[in-house]
C-alpha cells in the first residue's frame, strides 16, 4: 500500500512514532496523546506488540530464545495484522486520530537486520496503509543507551541484538545492532517522509514541535466528540 489513510478517504487520521530503543518517542506520544484528549478529541492509542492473540506467544518465545529472524517477523506480522484489523481500521473509519507507537517501519528495519529479505518483509504488510504522519526521533547511540540505563539496571537481550552474534559484549552488540537499525530508518525517512525529530533537544522543545506540525497538518476541530445540545 502507498496511499494514506486520507487519500483512502477515511475519516480518521493515523499518527505513527518510530525511533531507535531510548529515542524518547514513547514519552513524545504519550504527551501528544494528552494534549489531544485534553482538547476533548476522540483519540486511540495502539503500541507494538500488543495484540492478547500473540503476547504471551512472544513473551515465552523470547524467554527461550525460540525465535529465528522469520519466526520473529511473521509473529510480529500477526500481532500487527490483529490490531490493524480489529482496532485501527475501525477506530479510522469512525472518524478517531490514531497514534501508534512502532508502525510497519519498525518490521521494515529491525527484520531486515535481522536478516530477512526486505521485499519479502515488506510484502507481507502490503495491505497496510500507510499513516498521514510519521515522526523519527533521531538520537545519537550513547544518548539512547544512557537513557535506557537510566530507566532500569541493563540492556535486554533482544533489544541489544545478542541473537545476532555482533559481539558477547551486550553494550557493545547494542551499538552495532541500533547503528543498523538507525541506517534503515533514515534511508527510510525519504521514501515514506518522516518528520525527522532532534531527539537530543529537550522533551517540552520536542513536544512543541510535534502539536505545532500535528496541529499544521490535521484539523483537529473535525475529531471533537459531539456535544450535547
Amino acid at each position: 500500500m502507498t496511499k494514506t489513510f486520507a487519500e483512502l478517504k477515511f475519516p480518521g487520521r493515523l499518527i505513527a512514532v518510530e525511533g531507535l530503543d531510548g529515542s524518547g518517542k514513547s514519552t513524545q506520544i504519550y504527551l501528544l496523546k494528552r494534549w489531544l484528549e485534553l482538547q476533548g478529541l476522540k483519540v486511540f492509542f495502539s503500541e507494538w506488540n500488543s495484540s492478547e492473540l500473540v503476547k504471551s506467544a512472544t513473551s515465552k518465545g523470547k524467554k527461550m530464545t525460540l525465535l529465528t529472524p522469520t519466526t520473529f517477523s511473521l509473529i510480529h506480522a500477526t500481532d500487527f495484522a490483529d490490531r490493524y484489523e480489529r482496532k485501527l481500521v475501525p477506530l479510522l473509519r469512525a472518524g478517531y486520530i490514531v497514534l501508534c507507537d512502532r508502525y510497519v517501519f519498525t518490521a521494515y528495519a529491525r527484520d531486515v537486520v535481522r536478516g530477512c529479505p526486505p521485499q519479502w518483509v515488506r510484502g507481507i504488510y502490503n495491505y497496510a496503509a500507510l499513516p498521514d504522519l510519521t515522526f523519527f526521533f533521531k538520537t545519537p547511540l550513547e544518548v539512547s543507551l544512557q537513557r535506557i540505563l537510566d530507566g532500569r539496571p541493563q540492556l535486554k537481550y533482544f533489544e541489544a541484538g545478542m541473537d545476532m552474534g555482533y559481539s558477547a559484549d551486550i553494550y557493545e552488540s547494542f551499538r552495532i545492532f541500533q547503528g543498523k537499525l538507525l541506517d534503515q530508518y533514515l534511508a527510510m525517512s525519504t521514501e515514506f517522509n518522516f518528520r525527522v525529530m532532534d531527539a537530543s533537544q529537550p522533551i517540552e522543545a520536542q513536544q512543541s514541535i510535534v502539536r505545532d506540525l500535528v496541529a499544521a497538518q490535521i484539523k483537529l476541530s473535525d475529531y471533537a466528540f459531539a456535544q450535547a445540545q
